[in-house]
């Protein structure tokens, strides 16, 4: 897989300019070009509920696992116990991070009655906690959850704020990458720890919009780097927080040319004989009932005997409808599932809002690596948003794909006509590969239909094939053009019978014809012979009678000259006498 590119290249300066640590979290490192500043303070501001904990600690156990660098978290709001027991459902052992001595942990209590009343220590003493607490791990990363809370435990809040300058400059200089929450801006500027002395801040905000609770990040100041300003949605799930950068997508992937096939040999001859492009995105559209999931499912089909991953996103169908409606055309997804080939992930598009379905595909994807992926249909993510949030939700997801060179399929239920109306997902424009899929009724009857209305890059045929659902999967055939229009179905059926009688009349009255013709060939030819005998017999009397003639002649001229020696004789015989 490509690496995804961000933002532009020209932000890559920013590396030079200063070190950076990630923080492993999925998709913040591509944000912000690399991470946190290294051996600075940033400020994670957020209200209760928001996440500021969890990416505390999600900073630093992928410090531990991932990078090697030890940490140490130091709490103002829950105490060791609460911690351990609240990261557990994400897969953060801490326990086991405290006692290999990569991770330490320390529950300061700010009560303020413990504070003021018994005074137990003063605020020195708290410096010197943090650092043991660092020294005893060799910590490079800390996290300082709640800082506000010191402000409540004691009654000099000038003397907080001077402590916290000192821990701050302090941790700069043990070259320490440290976190701080808080709740708001406004909140530490009020106790004079304004926005000029972290170097970074990250914003986490929680939105809700048509009844879906949806939550942002937004990176608000970096000193001395670069980095997406835009607010990304992200997700908490099993595994910690996942955010997808897609606003900072640019569409500057490689492309590919290898061919897969779509699963269906006539539809592959319609796209060059080979099928789609490798990357690519396809929309397949058209109205309910004509075939639009069994053309997914044919391709995901094909990917499977390829031996490649593919992902299935429903969002109207359930797995076991999909599974059991694809028995009946043949398709039988169950060994594929079983062998770890194909997944579903079915959910309603209600379900939550866009920018959580956007994520969720996200993590799904990044987890189980697909060589293809279906969104079966899109246009039901309507119900949970405007039509322009689908649009640029469903734009973000083809970049999203294309960058990690994965073909994407994705359905769209349209109207009577094949174009898109204002009511449908306008994202055509966007793809490769569309398919169009119409019902037709002509006689009393309902056929499919299904052409190619444009396939980019490559040669492709664009007339209009008949769509069959059989148990032995999809067939294309070719319809009946005549004078009076395109015959389907039954009709077509009825006019190609009627076209082989006709064939049969025709071919019938050929070989009558042909054998007449022959027949009064044979009768010319014999006629010809005896014409010929004739002629030769002709030519023969005319021979003989030519001889004849020349034998005449010749008698005469033996005669004539007889002749003509006899009156001398006579004249001499008379001068003698």
């Amino acid at each position: 897989m490509k690496k995804r590119r961000e933002i532009s290249t020209a932000v890559q300066l920013s590396k030079v300019l200063i070190s950076k640590v990630p923080t492993g979290i999925e998709g913040f490192d591509d944000i912000t070009l690399g991470g946190l500043p290294a051996g600075r303070i940033t400020l994670l501001l957020g209200l209760a509920g928001s996440g500021k904990t969890i990416f505390g600690l999600e900073f630093l156990v992928r410090g531990v696992r991932q990078y090697g660098e030890p940490g140490v978290l130091i709490s103002f709001e829950e105490t060791e116990e609460e911690l351990t027991a609240n990261s557990s459902s994400f897969g953060f052992n801490l326990q086991e991070l405290v006692s290999s001595g990569k991770m330490a942990i320390d529950y300061i209590s700010v009560n303020p009655g413990e504070f003021i009343e018994a005074g137990r220590y003063d605020l020195d003493g708290l410096l010197v906690r943090i650092e043991h607490a660092v020294s005893s791990v060799g910590a490079r990363r800390i996290l300082l959850d709640g800082v506000p809370a010191l402000f409540y435990g004691f009654s000099d809040a000038s003397a907080v704020r001077d402590v916290l300058v000192r821990l701050y400059d302090w941790l700069k200089d043990k070259g320490l990458t440290a976190v701080v929450t808080a709740e708001s801006e406004t909140e530490m500027i009020r106790h004079g720890l304004g926005s000029s002395l972290p170097d970074c801040i990250v914003r986490l905000t929680e939105r809700i919009s048509n009844n879906f609770a949806t939550r942002y990040l937004r990176v608000a100041k970096y000193r001395g780097s670069s980095h997406g300003s835009d607010e990304f949605p992200f997700l908490i799930g099993e595994s910690g927080i996942s955010l997808i950068p897609v606003t900072a997508i640019q569409p500057a992937y490689e492309v590919s040319s290898e061919r897969i096939t779509t699963g269906i040999p006539q539809l592959d001859n319609m796209l060059g004989g080979q099928g789609y492009y490798r990357g690519n995105s396809i929309l397949v559209s058209g109205e309910a009932g004509t075939g639009k999931t069994s053309l997914a499912a044919h391709l995901a089909l094909a990917s499977c005997q390829r031996g490649e991953h593919c992902l299935y996103f429903a969002f109207e169908e359930s797995e076991h409808e999909i599974i059991r409606n694809m028995r009946s055309i043949g398709i039988d997804f169950q060994p594929w599932i079983k062998e770890g080939l194909l997944r579903f992930h079915s959910s309603r598009a209600t379900m939550y809002g866009l920018e959580m379905h956007l994520v969720t595909m996200e993590r799904e994807v990044n987890a189980f690596q697909p060589r293809v992926v279906i969104l079966d249909p899109v246009t039901n993510l309507l119900s949970a948003g405007s039509l322009n949030e689908v649009q640029l939700m469903v734009s973000r997801m083809i970049d999203f794909l294309k960058v990690k060179a994965i073909t994407g399929l994705f359905t769209t239920l349209t109207g009577r006509e094949f174009q898109e109306s204002p009511g449908e997902v306008g994202v055509s424009s966007l793809m490769d590969t569309w398919v169009v899929l119409r019902n037709l009724e002509m006689n009393g009857e309902r056929t499919r239909l299904l052409y190619i209305w444009k396939s980019r890059g490559m040669a492709h045929d664009s007339k209009v094939r008949e769509f069959l659902l059989t148990d032995r999967g999809v067939e294309l055939v070719d319809v009946y053009a005549g004078p009076s229009g395109i015959l389907t179905g039954t009709a077509r059926t009825a006019q190609q019978e009627k076209n082989y009688v006709e064939q049969v009349r025709r071919k019938h009255d050929l070989e009558r014809q042909e054998r007449q013709c022959k027949n009064r060939r044979t009768a010319l030819e014999a006629q010809i012979a005896t014409l010929r005998a004739e002629i030769e017999a002709t030519d023969i009397e005319m021979e003989q009678t030519q001889r004849e003639a020349e034998q005449y002649e010749a008698n005469m001229a033996e005669m004539s000259l007889g002749e003509a020696k006899q009156p001398g004789r006579r004249r001499g015989r008379q001068k003698k006498s």
